[in-house]
């Protein structure tokens, strides 16, 4: 599923405002949905709002019966005006307020109707939203115990049918503050249960005195491990390049957590929650991504630069693509860095017009362009301070008087402040 266009009659504060997700005319993709949108805007002109629009639909629609594939069985009605188009399975969704068609076929609201009914849409229906407030206290304390316990505590069975062995399954997850914790379990289930089989077949070395023969105790923890691969690893592929600029990694031999994160410097395991801010949000958005079947998904992220320095912004899409290559990422951002990593097609620009009102526009700077650029180009803004202007000022006051200077002595004085202050600002 990707999303192709968005109308907004009315939504919030938003009006009268045209989206089209697609690739322009004259573009080797034209007329197909865009891979990843980046929506750019200052506060309050409603990036979130338009995230959240856009997860609210795939609610309602995730949920819709309809009877004899004629008329929808419940009231269906989305809280704005508008209409919204997706691409599903190959054919054309469009979403009004109280309406859904799929290609030419038209589904209404009847108020009385008699039937079979069925669900609407039963595969490959995929949402995955991440919030800024995607740090749960309960998840962080889930990863911050030790696996063992956890299964103690919880019957992990249950998850073992999760969603990457089914993979025509709808989901539509959202990843929040107070999200239901029953998700995470059944993310971490192959860790979990790879943990307990660990445990009984450590506890079966030591009775049988393995422990006391190194070699054998090697070959038979070899052996067991040819079958039981750790879950772990094919993960820290992905994340470890990541961690790497944090001078940390994940530990494939510690079992004290379920994904162990240890200190290069220091050579220890670092709790969960002794993990800076920016480093407990790359893991709780990046790990959903890598278990979960994202193969046509939408993957809705607001403000995914949180807390993080800047060279880790630059790459943070590739990344986060390599972990989904088939989704449809939808990302709002205030940074130029992560903006630099879309086409200028697929950046939205919303702006507050002359008349106060939000409108959008598409970026100009092209992939991969100077920060700097993409804040005057796309951001539309002036990023130097008054201390920045005055030097500048007073840098180009020295140029004239350089050129209008005849006494050699007097030149040669402006000539060095001028250079100086040129090398100090890049001007």
């Amino acid at each position: 599923m990707k999303l192709k266009s968005l109308h907004i009659d009315s939504y919030r504060h938003l009006e009268n405002i045209d989206f089209d997700f697609t690739y322009p005319k004259g573009h080797e993709k034209a007329g197909k949905p865009l891979e990843k949108i980046c929506i750019i805007g200052q506060s309050a002109t409603g990036k979130t709002s338009i995230l959240e629009l856009i997860k609210n639909s795939i609610f309602q629609i995730d949920s819709i019966k309809v009877i004899n594939d004629e008329y929808i069985f419940h009231h269906f009605q989305l809280d704005f005006n508008g209409q919204i188009g997706y691409s599903y399975n190959h054919q054309n969704l469009t979403i009004t307020k109280n309406s859904i068609s799929l290609n030419e076929h038209k589904y209404e609201n009847i108020p009385q109707a008699n039937g079979t009914i069925t669900n609407l849409f039963t595969t490959d229906l995929r949402l995955l939203y991440l919030s800024t407030e995607i740090i749960s206290k309960e998840v962080i304390n889930i990863l911050n115990q030790n696996p063992i316990n956890i299964s103690t505590e919880v019957s992990i069975d249950k998850y073992s049918g999760f969603l990457k062995s089914n993979k025509d399954s709808n989901y539509v997850f959202e990843f929040i503050q107070d999200i239901n914790t029953e998700i995470w379990f059944s993310l971490l289930y192959k860790i979990l249960d790879y943990r307990k089989r660990f445990t009984q077949m450590a506890s079966e070395l030591i009775n049988k005195g393995a422990i006391g023969d190194i070699n054998k105790l090697n070959k038979q923890y070899s052996n067991w491990s040819e079958t039981n691969p750790n879950p772990l690893t094919e993960f820290a592929n992905y994340f470890n390049p990541m961690l790497s600029r944090l001078n940390l990694e994940i530990d494939l031999v510690n079992t004290e957590y379920t994904i162990p994160v240890k200190s290069k410097i220091k050579d220890e395991i670092v709790p969960i929650s002794g993990l800076s801010t920016g480093t407990k949000g790359l893991l709780l958005s990046m790990f959903p991504l890598y278990e979960l079947d994202t193969r046509e998904a939408i993957i809705l992220m607001d403000e995914p630069e949180r807390s993080l320095f800047p060279d880790i912004q630059i790459d943070l899409l590739s990344h986060y693509q390599n972990l989904a290559p088939e989704a449809q990422f939808i990302i709002a951002t205030h940074s130029p860095f992560i903006a630099a990593a879309f086409e200028p097609e697929e950046r939205f620009i919303l702006y507050f017009n002359e008349e106060g009102n939000v409108a959008v526009r598409r970026g100009e700077s092209p992939r991969g362009d100077d920060p700097n650029d993409i804040l005057t180009n796309d951001f539309n803004v002036n990023y130097y301070n008054e201390f920045g202007k005055a030097a500048y000022r007073r840098y180009l006051d020295l140029k004239t008087k350089v050129e209008k200077e005849t006494e050699l002595s007097v030149k040669r004085k402006l000539v060095l402040e001028m250079s100086k202050l040129g090398d100090k600002y890049n001007f």
